[in-house]
């Protein structure tokens, strides 16, 4: 691979093209996979634009068994979250396959093209939603929000309800954070955080800014993180997620786990 991770994705702001090239790359497992996408996520962060039209170049392009699941989560994530429209070039004959069979199974068109002329030209034809910056409405409020934010002195811990909460996009997740944010400021001190996932479900759409918000959250105020019953589909993603990053996913079944998992961080700081 002669090109450096981060030299693979390049933005033409004039056609609002994210040019993403994963051409001659070999993803052999997840953290690999995990890694690019982390990189990409951060470089459309960058560049102050929520929306760009893909151009992902797969020439030479192979993944192996055990890094699909992570590429087509990691990406399905992606597309939902930024894509106005994605098209695909040169996919190999396995690539290719594998993309066709995705794309019956969950309904979208693979856009898949023989050359970048073809795919530039297809690109030019959609719609762009980018005439005014998009604002989703949010579908909690405040109000929904802010009795799930407590402190506890003695544990010196802000714990955090998320149970039986729909996280439906990147609106939803600003209104999270933006009060997390508020309420934890006006402290002026760090936490641990102790978050309860029961039943929460956080749609893909949201999966990106939910990790970029709660990252940086994480970075000013947390002295470490312990979530408990996230169910299996939030844990598998906050595991994935984890494999590329420094940080441990600390997830445990219960309460009572998580406790004891937040006294041993204590010890280990200690």
């Amino acid at each position: 691979m002669s090109k450096r991770l981060d030299d693979r994705v390049r933005f033409d702001d004039d056609r609002r093209i994210a040019d993403i090239d994963l051409s001659d790359i070999t993803f052999e497992n997840s953290t690999q996979v995990n890694a690019f996408y982390d990189m990409v996520e951060q470089k459309i962060a960058e560049t102050g634009e929520e929306l760009w039209f893909f151009l992902i170049n797969f020439s030479g392009f192979r993944i192996e068994e055990a890094a699909w699941y992570a590429h087509h989560k990691r990406g399905k994530a992606l597309n939902l979250s930024h894509s106005m429209g994605t098209v695909r070039v040169d996919a190999s004959d396995e690539t290719r396959r594998q993309i066709e069979r995705t794309a019956k199974t969950e309904a979208f068109d693979p856009n898949l093209c023989a050359d970048r002329d073809t795919a530039l030209a297809r690109i030019a034809a959609f719609p762009s939603k980018r005439k005014a910056k998009r604002v989703l409405r949010p579908t909690i409020t405040e109000a929904d929000v802010a009795p799930r934010i407590s402190f506890d002195e003695g544990l010196e811990a802000m714990e955090i309800d998320l149970s039986n909460l729909a996280i439906q996009h990147s609106g939803d997740v600003a209104v999270l954070f933006d009060q997390l944010e508020h309420r934890i400021a006006a402290t002026e001190l760090k936490w641990f955080f102790l978050i309860n996932m029961e039943n929460c479900r956080i749609y893909d759409e949201a999966w990106v800014a939910y990790a970029q918000r709660g990252k940086a959250l994480n970075l000013t105020w947390s002295l470490g993180t312990v979530r408990y019953n996230t169910g299996s589909a939030t844990e598998e993603t906050i595991r994935m997620r984890a494999e590329s990053q420094s940080f441990r996913p600390n997830v445990r079944d219960t309460r009572d786990a998580a406790l004891a998992r937040l006294a041993e961080m204590k010890a280990e700081m200690a």
